[in-house]
């Protein structure tokens, strides 16, 4: 590490720079006597006295640590003030790299400006989101390419090969931070391939032409195609929009699991694969470095030899990683940490969006958030490509995928989010008692405008004919579809309808949650009306509907990070 004035980084290991304050719950930099110490944020004690000339009055005694002055030489600025009590921030992401970053809890500035330096950026252009939010539900394409870095890789991969898309996981994580979802992509699902525009290393834009019916890993690396290519390509095939994406290749899964001290594993059957000269017993085992390459890897040790199988395997590691990075004897060791964060950060390209420390800590604390149990692992719904004879590759399962990706863009979990289901029936029973209770119109007084938003084709019409016809809703037309699709049924209505909206919520069996207190329209005549919107929850016209339940999809082979399971 080049601190300012300090040497350089093999002088001194940078585990031993770092201990714990056992006052604050924080790392904090240690020099040795002899080291100069003018790059480095000095305390600053109030009300510090002025010695006479020849006199040295020693500093005041204080409780607490003070804030920090700034750098010498960089006047105005100041280090980041820690708030966080996280010695344990953690960012993981998926795939064959099994890929994490640690950026806060190891402490100092500086060093949070040295990892920086390690991480390499591409500008994706409009392709993601121009900058990071703590406040919204986010979306992260993982990628792991099979490009070769480093030594002892010449038998992964394709040799000179720019990197392609080997291995891909969409990480979608919910607004609430309760729950995240981890749908792997199969590199051998045929896809089309946009256009898209790339950033040329002298900075001009080219646009790179789009292809159809290719597989999914050829949206990197052909043509020069870059990582924004493949979020596009996600977008595309999924219409699910990365916010930001975070790549690294083969070289990262061999570095992050010796910083660990290895990741264990488990396996239903003896392996002894002399493609990947993977070997281990049966049951569980350690494995780090070159074998845990390996392990994720081989496509000819478990299942059917496929790259789903292997998909599955490597959701598995990726989860025992998760619970080894996030265990007390990582977490309190600052010599793991420190190989951690420097292992992550060299393997880490990402976005140019979040490119800077400050965006990586941000999103390292709000993955910390999610309850492991609560991270669902699970690949795209998929088919045999029906256009093939022998089976190669396969195609989107258009009877079960669209449901999988309208769960992830409405921000619905795959998995029972107890206490957080607890907390909203208690906020539903007060809207329930704040918007259900009162005077209520009649049907024929109601009126409404119904506009499809995610239910099956027709349903807006139908729903339609059974208000007129059967529940005496006369005042009511067909607005067509929604501008988007949405998960839940909803009503808007201005203040002075809100009898309307209870005896039309009365009808439909809506819930407090469903009725959205708003503006309303014009409808046909130039009056004003109420706004019912079918979401994806509509169960048919005329049935009661239930905007709290949503139906879940089959996930084949799903799990979850908290569960301990034997490759087979």
């Amino acid at each position: 590490m080049d601190a300012q004035g300090r040497g350089r980084a093999d002088d001194v290991d940078p585990a031993d720079q770092w201990v714990l304050n056992p006052r604050t719950g924080e790392y904090e930099l240690r020099l040795s006597p002899s080291a100069p110490q003018s790059s480095v944020p000095k305390p600053r004690t109030e009300g510090r006295r002025t010695a006479a000339p020849g006199r040295e009055v020693p500093p005041q005694r204080r409780r607490r640590p003070e804030p920090e002055e700034p750098v010498p030489g960089r006047r105005g600025r100041r280090p980041e003030k820690k708030k966080s009590k996280g010695k344990k921030v953690l960012l993981w992401t998926g795939g064959s790299m099994a890929f994490v970053v640690l950026v806060t809890g190891v402490g100092g500035y500086l060093y949070l400006k040295h990892l920086e330096g390690n991480v390499s950026t591409t500008d994706v252009g409009n392709a993601g989101s121009s900058s990071f939010s703590k406040d919204e539900a986010f979306n992260i394409l993982i990628i792991g390419t099979d490009k070769r870095t480093g030594e002892g890789n010449e038998g992964y991969g394709d040799k000179g090969s720019a990197g392609h898309a080997d291995t891909n996981i969409l990480l979608h994580v919910a607004e609430d931070r309760s729950n995240a979802t981890a749908l792997s992509i199969p590199r051998d699902l045929i896809v089309d391939i946009p256009d898209c525009e790339t950033t040329q290393e002298d900075g001009t834009k080219k646009v790179i032409p789009g292809t159809s019916g290719v597989r999914f890993n050829q949206s990197l690396g052909d043509l020069g195609r870059d990582a924004g290519c493949t979020m596009r390509t996600v977008t595309e095939t999924t219409g699910i929009k990365p916010d930001h994406f975070m790549m690294a290749d083969f070289n990262a899964v061999k570095t992050l699991t010796s910083a660990v001290g290895g990741v264990d594993v488990c396996v239903e059957h003896a392996v002894d694969d002399p493609k990947s000269h993977l070997q281990l017993p049966k049951g569980e085992s350690t494995v780090e470095g070159e074998q845990a390459l390996a392990f994720v890897r081989t496509r000819h040790a478990f299942g059917n030899e496929g790259d789903l199988d292997r998909i599955k395997v490597q959701q598995q590691f990726l989860g025992s990683l998760m619970r080894k990075m996030s265990s007390s004897d990582t977490l309190t060791s600052p010599t793991k940490l420190v190989k951690l964060a420097e292992a992550a950060t060299k393997a880490l390209t990402v976005d140019s969006a979040i490119g800077n420390v400050g965006t990586l800590k941000d999103i390292a604390l709000e993955l910390k958030k999610v309850p492991p149990k609560n991270i669902t692992f699970a690949t795209v719904p998929v088919l045999d490509n029906p256009a093939e004879k022998v089976k190669a590759t396969v195609v989107v399962n258009e009877a079960k995928a669209p449901q999988v990706f309208d769960m992830i863009k409405n921000d619905v979990s795959f998995t029972e989010v107890e206490q957080k289901k607890k907390d909203k029936k208690k906020k539903e029973d007060a809207a329930v008692a704040a918007r259900l209770e009162g005077a209520k119109s009649e049907p024929s007084e109601v009126r409404v405008r119904v506009l499809n938003g995610g239910a099956p084709t027709g349903s807006a019409g139908q729903e339609l004919t059974y208000l007129q016809n059967q529940a005496g809703v006369t005042k009511s037309e067909n607005a067509g579809n929604a501008p988007a699709d949405i998960a839940r049924t909803t009503l808007e209505y201005a203040p002075d309808q809100a009898d309307q909206a209870r005896a039309l919520a009365e009808i439909l069996g809506l819930s407090g949650a469903a009725m959205k207190p708003g503006e309303s329209v014009t409808n046909s005549q130039g009056l004003p009306a109420m706004t019912l919107t079918l979401g994806k929850d509509f169960k048919g016209a005329g049935v009661k509907l239930d905007a709290a339940s949503v139906e879940k999809p089959e996930l084949d082979n799903a799990s979850t990070a908290d569960q301990k399971l034997c490759a087979s």
